[in-house]
């Protein structure tokens, strides 16, 4: 027998349990109360950012949501690791600008 057959001594317990605490699949978040604190919108080329400094009961957080042609892709930081995030973005912004283009072509860029 080798070591996934083994019974668990928990019993068995279907895949979408194992989300700790995370509604399982196909079921609704549970409403959490947000406060919008800020708000800030920037349109790059063809892509359009929304950043949201939010509150909730868990802490403060930003939300930077990417919005390409009606495609929303999300990510959210935590006030905690704000200032880090913002130390890695300044370092990138340096890069971007001392490393010079290995394709001067503005049309092909991300």
């Amino acid at each position: 027998m080798i070591s996934n057959e083994r019974p668990s001594p928990y019993g068995r317990q279907p895949y979408p349990s194992h989300s700790y605490g995370a509604p399982k699949f196909g079921q609704p978040k549970p409403f959490v109360q947000e406060d919008t604190l800020k708000s800030a919108e920037v349109q790059i080329e063809r892509k359009f950012f929304v950043l949201t400094l939010k509150e909730n009961p868990r802490g403060r957080f930003l939300r930077i949501t990417e919005d390409v042609g009606g495609r929303r892709d999300t990510i959210i930081i935590p006030s905690t690791g704000l200032a880090d995030f913002k130390k890695l973005v300044d370092e990138m912004v340096k890069a971007s600008e001392e490393i010079p283009l290995k394709n001067p072509n503005p049309s092909q860029s991300p």
